[in-house]
């Protein structure tokens, strides 16, 4: 008996992470990539056992990567940097990969600014691996293209 053929589920994964054409590298945790509705409560007079549940907008969370510094960090500053005379939208990509570099999942992001950079804290008394978080607001989600 063959067993039905499953996706391959991401196992160990890394983020690479794209932005316009500029590639910001591959970051070992992503969080927040999700969506809400917001929704309205109405009460209808004379109908005390129910409320209208209406959805008003779609709410985008914050993207928070982070990785050990590496030599893609500075990527990310000359991408900061360049911010300097103004922000601009920019169109992202995020694509989960397994440490083979085969890509599981891509997510397209539409209108993305970054709101956060925090760098390592460099302490002699207590020796961590030092890590860049990446904190980038967006407007949305459009068709995801895998990096090139």
């Amino acid at each position: 008996m063959t067993s039905p053929a499953y996706p391959e589920p991401a196992v160990s994964v890394c983020f690479a992470v794209k932005i316009d054409e500029l590639q910001l590298g591959a970051f070992n945790s992503c969080e927040g990539l999700g969506i809400e509705v917001v929704l309205e409560q109405r009460e209808e007079g004379g109908n005390n056992d129910f409320v209208w549940q209406l959805p008003t907008r779609l709410k985008f969370s914050n993207i928070k990567l982070t990785r050990p510094i590496c030599a893609d960090t500075t990527e990310v500053m000359k991408w900061l940097a360049s911010m300097a005379t103004g922000v601009t939208p920019k169109t992202a990509n995020i694509s989960a990969m397994t440490a083979e570099g085969k890509v599981v999942a891509s997510w397209g992001l539409l209108g993305v600014i970054p709101v956060k950079w925090s760098g390592p804290s460099l302490n002699l008394d207590s020796p961590k691996v030092a890590t860049e978080t990446l904190e980038l607001a967006h407007h949305g989600f459009t068709d995801a293209k895998p990096p090139s």
